[in-house]
């Protein structure tokens, strides 16, 4: 697989882009597109050095779990997320109270970075309506305190808020995300943050309606 974090210089439109086309008309979520928009979101992690590793290296691997499951000979049930949840249902594959013979299943391998995503869309959304003086830092901190946290150890929280000391400036990230001026990063983002916390929506229901959330 190549290198997702270094395949290209990420751009914010791509974002815009993909989860975009994530959805189809009857509101189902395309693996291909859920993944592409992955990619995207780990070369904007990538681009601001190693502090954001510890998510994304974890996220690398889970997109490379679900790229192998759609070229494998069940792609197709693969096509969507609703199609998977239901492949794997019909055919126990997927561990639900322990981790066990299923524990790379597409269902929790989606969840890990469904989680993940609500922390992204958080902190991107709160860098939205920031300040110029706002504390990147302190953004980024409460948006994880409000999602992933729940769902890791007390060390890797602990690695997490001190690594998040780290982050550059409100500009710095302006600039990564290579749109325009703040004011374009700003209005992009307003375009793209509806977009992404539309998919987790539907993802969220989807799991709920079938008791996936809490999948070990």
């Amino acid at each position: 697989m190549a290198d997702v974090s270094q395949e290209e210089k990420f751009s914010l439109k791509e974002v815009l882009v993909t989860f975009r086309a994530c959805l189809t008309e009857a509101q189902e979520v395309l693996v291909d597109e859920y993944v592409n928009g992955w990619k995207g979101l780990v070369r904007f992690m990538s681009s601001l050095g190693t502090v954001f590793s510890f998510i994304s290296k974890d996220a690398v691997n889970k997109i490379q779990i679900m790229e192998n499951y759609r070229k494998s000979e069940n792609g197709e049930k693969y096509l969507s997320l609703q199609s998977m949840v239901q492949y794997e249902l019909d055919n126990d594959l997927v561990d639900l109270t322990k981790r066990a013979k299923y524990s790379e299943s597409g269902c929790r391998t989606i969840l890990r970075l469904h989680r993940a995503l609500r922390w992204l869309h958080l902190f991107l959304e709160k860098l939205r309506t920031s300040t110029e003086d706002s504390k990147t830092s302190v953004l980024c901190s409460d948006a994880y305190n409000d999602s992933l946290a729940n769902y890791h150890s007390w060390p890797i929280r602990k690695t997490a808020t001190v690594a998040f000391y780290a982050l550059p400036t409100r500009a710095t990230f302006f600039e990564v995300m290579n749109v325009g001026t703040a004011d374009e990063v700003v209005a992009m983002l307003g375009e793209a943050m509806p977009l992404v916390a539309k998919v987790y929506d539907i993802t969220q229901e989807l799991y709920a309606q079938h008791n996936l959330l809490d999948l070990p």
